[in-house]
């Protein structure tokens, strides 16, 4: 497995196996990797020739009082781990070459980001958009593979890429899961044995609302439901509880079409992300 830091080296890389007709996966995460993003790598895999992993903890999508400085770094263990997974090149580049001092264009996806994670974090999607676009651009990949916790992440880079007319297929893979329920994220790190246990409310109220509505519940029943339970448990605050269309993310009145149960919700000073998708019901 080849570790590569440089942005020429790693484009000449990749046009190299297109050139040779292989078909390019492309996994971009901040690393501190865990199963979900295994989960990933292996689907890269299955898909493609040959996959590549990035490796960036990405300064534009933490806000001024987030935690970019705690954020765990692990190299070389997340290298280690992705040679094991027979993965054929790592893109691990240094803050300074992604960039520049005087950095000053966007990429900014309109009407998607509003919402959930973007009502309280107003910064954070146009980092992402613009940290992928950037890889996009370095590695021409012709798939590339996010995880469905994130699902707004996803959603709104699904649309940039339509808009942009970027020429890749962007895949979502299911969310990953511990034997407990609780979706797998490189903060769980961070919780303590107590926070960990009362994190579990997440994925015990999303499976109780998919329960509700196939019982006939509507869209504001649910919401109320997850505002109760996660109100509940003492070690919790909540950011948001929705339930969005799956596409638009927009609000619903009723479920005649795909729909997602979504939460954020602190424990201390860690913020944890968690979904489900719904089905029309009826």
């Amino acid at each position: 497995m080849l570790v590569i830091h440089d942005k020429s080296a790693i484009r000449k890389l990749v046009a190299s196996w297109q050139a040779q007709g292989q078909r390019v996966g492309l996994v971009p995460t901040m690393g501190a990797l865990h199963a979900g993003h295994i989960s990933l790598v292996r689907q890269s895999r299955e898909s493609c020739d040959r996959t590549v992993v990035t490796i960036f903890v990405n300064p534009t999508q933490f806000g001024p009082s987030e935690d970019l400085a705690l954020y765990p770094r692990a190299l070389q263990a997340d290298c280690a781990m992705l040679e094991d997974e027979g993965v054929d090149a790592v893109f691990a580049p240094p803050e300074g070459s992604m960039y520049a001092a005087d950095h000053s264009t966007w990429v900014t996806v309109d009407g998607l980001t509003s919402g959930l994670c973007g009502a309280s974090r107003p910064t954070h999607f146009r980092g992402v958009t613009t940290i992928v676009s950037k890889l996009f651009h370095i590695i021409p990949a012709d798939e590339a593979f996010f995880g469905q916790k994130d699902y707004q992440q996803a959603t709104v880079i699904r649309r940039m890429v339509r808009d942009l007319d970027l020429d890749l297929r962007v895949t979502v893979c299911p969310i990953v899961r511990e034997p407990d329920g609780l979706a797998m994220s490189s903060r769980n790190r961070f919780l303590t044995a107590e926070q960990r246990q009362a994190a579990l409310v997440l994925s015990r109220a999303l499976g109780d609302v998919s329960q509700m509505v196939g019982e006939g519940a509507t869209p504001d029943d649910c919401r109320k439901f997850l505002e109760h339970a996660i109100g509940s448990e003492p070690l919790a605050e909540l950011d948001y509880a929705a339930i969005v269309d799956a596409d638009t993310l927009g609000e619903i009145r009723d479920f005649s079409r795909p729909a997602v149960a979504a939460l954020a919700v602190r424990f201390g000073a860690t913020r944890l992300i968690d979904n489900i998708l719904l089905p029309p019901s009826g």
